[in-house]
């Protein structure tokens, strides 16, 4: 149902101007979302490529872990002596308007933390291992964030579009189609009348 505007020149004109800026705003969302929908698609692919590298680090990682516990007994006493990650900092970058993180882990030195004397080899690839698994994680964890909100970006483009294309630009036309019956009406009148004030002088 279209909103009541006086049938004007003046009108008709600020209703057209903003016609036109409504259909350029959803082609612009229109451009927004299929830009967003093409970086989710890259990012997917990403995401099955390391989880599937992740779930074989993950198993390699607790493979050496359980040689190391046949070959040591229970590490968990060595584990202690590796130190807390901190290295971890979480940025963000904007795509299209939709802030994405960026997630870095600093290079660290793999270390010996536990001494040699009463360990194996055995332990060090597991700590290996898993030192390449957290690498691995961090990596999925940007990723799937950043699938989530690209997503959470599309819908809202998408729902915006969507106002654009079935309610506001709809509107505007069926006001502009409105307003310019009317004024082609009153001019028919003037015509008439004038016509009529001719005849009448004649």
């Amino acid at each position: 149902m279209s909103t009541k505007v006086s049938p004007t020149k003046g009108n008709l004109m600020k209703i057209k101007k903003s016609l036109e800026l409504a259909k350029v705003g959803y082609e612009l969302l229109d451009r927004k979302r299929n830009i967003l929908i093409r970086e989710t698609m890259n990012m997917i692919e990403s995401a099955k490529d390391i989880r599937q590298r992740i779930n074989e680090s993950y198993r390699l990682a607790y493979e050496a872990l359980e040689k190391a516990n046949m070959s040591m007994g229970v590490v968990d006493d060595f584990a202690a002596f590796v130190p807390v990650e901190n290295g971890l900092s979480v940025s963000s970058r904007s795509v299209m308007g939709v802030e994405i993180p960026t997630v870095t882990l600093e290079a660290e030195k793999i270390d010996n933390y536990y001494g040699f004397k009463r360990t194996t080899a055995k332990l060090d690839e597991a700590y290996k291992l898993f030192n390449d698994a957290k690498i691995l994680t961090a990596e999925l964890a940007e990723t799937e964030n950043s699938i989530y909100r690209l997503a959470t970006g599309i819908k809202k483009a998408q729902k915006r579009a969507n106002a654009l294309k079935n309610i506001v630009i709809p509107r505007f036309e069926e006001q502009v189609k409105s307003i310019s019956s009317a004024l082609d009406e009153k001019e028919r009148e003037e015509f008439s009348r004038l016509k009529v004030i001719k005849t009448y002088i004649e």
